[in-house]
C-alpha cells in the first residue's frame, strides 16, 4: 500500500514538474523567442563566412524555440521505438530545412505573425491527434507522417522569418545559412534527447497513460495561447 502511494505521489510530482516547466518555457517564448541582442547585432555586422558562430546561433535558437519544442514533444509523446522517433523527427527536420534554406536564400517574404500562429496551431493539432480527437473534426485525418513533414515546412518558414528580420550580408550567405541549419539540427537533437529521457522516466514510474490526457490538454492550451498571441500581434502591432 505504501509503495503504491509513493508511486502515485511520484507520478503527480513528475507531472507537476512537466507542467511547470512547460509554463515557464511558454512564458519565455512569448518574449524571448527570436534572435536579438548581441546575437542580432553580430549577424547584422558580420561579413563573410562564419560557420562556427552560425552553427551556435542555430542551436541556440532551436533550444530556446519553445513552439518548435512543444510540437516535437507532442510528436514523440506516444512513440515507443527509436526507429519511429528517428523517422518522424527526420521528416520534421527535412521539412523545416527545405523552407529555412529556400525562404532565406530566395528572399521569400511571409508574414511572421501568421506563420508563428500556424506553428502554434500545429501544437494544437498534434495534441488533438494524441487525444484521438481529430476524427471528430476532420472526416479523414491526414497520414501522421505527412502531417509532420507539412508542419515541418511551416516551422522552417518560422525560422526563416527570424533571419529575414535582419540585414544579412550576401558575402558567404549560403554557407552561413547552411551552418545555421546544421546548428538547428544539433539543438533539436539536444532538446529531443532531454525530452526522451523525461518521457522514459515518466513511463518507468507508471501512470503515464493515466496522466497523458492532462498533458496533451495542456499542450493544446499552450498551442492555442501561442496562436492567439501571434494573431494579436498581427492585428495590433
Amino acid at each position: 500500500m505504501s509503495n503504491s502511494f509513493l508511486t502515485k505521489n511520484q507520478n503527480y510530482k513528475l507531472l507537476s514538474f512537466c507542467i511547470f516547466g512547460f509554463l515557464i518555457l511558454f512564458m519565455n517564448s512569448l518574449y524571448a523567442h527570436g534572435i536579438g541582442g548581441k546575437d542580432a547585432l553580430y549577424l547584422q555586422q558580420n561579413s563573410g563566412q562564419a560557420m562556427p558562430i552560425f552553427i551556435y546561433l542555430g542551436a541556440k535558437h532551436m533550444i530556446t524555440g519553445y513552439d518548435h519544442l512543444l510540437y516535437l514533444c507532442g510528436v514523440i509523446f506516444f512513440l515507443f521505438r527509436l526507429k519511429e522517433v528517428a523517422i518522424f523527427v527526420s521528416l520534421f527536420a527535412l521539412g523545416h530545412s527545405i523552407t529555412l534554406l529556400a525562404g532565406v536564400l530566395s528572399g521569400l517574404q511571409v508574414n511572421p505573425f501568421i506563420v508563428d500562429a500556424i506553428i502554434g496551431l500545429s501544437v494544437v493539432y498534434k495534441a488533438l491527434e494524441n487525444l484521438d480527437s481529430l476524427k471528430s473534426l476532420i472526416a479523414v485525418p491526414p497520414n501522421p507522417k505527412i502531417a509532420v513533414f507539412s508542419f515541418g515546412l511551416v516551422h522552417g518558414l518560422g525560422l526563416a522569418t527570424k533571419l529575414q528580420e535582419m540585414s544579412l550580408s550576401s558575402d558567404g550567405l549560403i554557407l552561413n545559412i547552411i551552418s545555421f541549419n546544421i546548428g538547428v539540427e544539433i539543438g533539436q537533437l539536444i532538446a529531443l534527447l532531454g525530452a526522451l529521457i523525461m518521457i522514459k522516466v515518466w513511463r518507468d514510474q507508471g501512470g503515464f497513460y493515466r496522466h497523458s490526457r492532462i498533458f496533451n490538454l495542456i499542450l493544446m492550451l499552450l498551442g492555442f495561447l501561442l496562436a492567439l498571441h501571434q494573431m494579436l500581434g498581427y492585428f495590433f502591432i
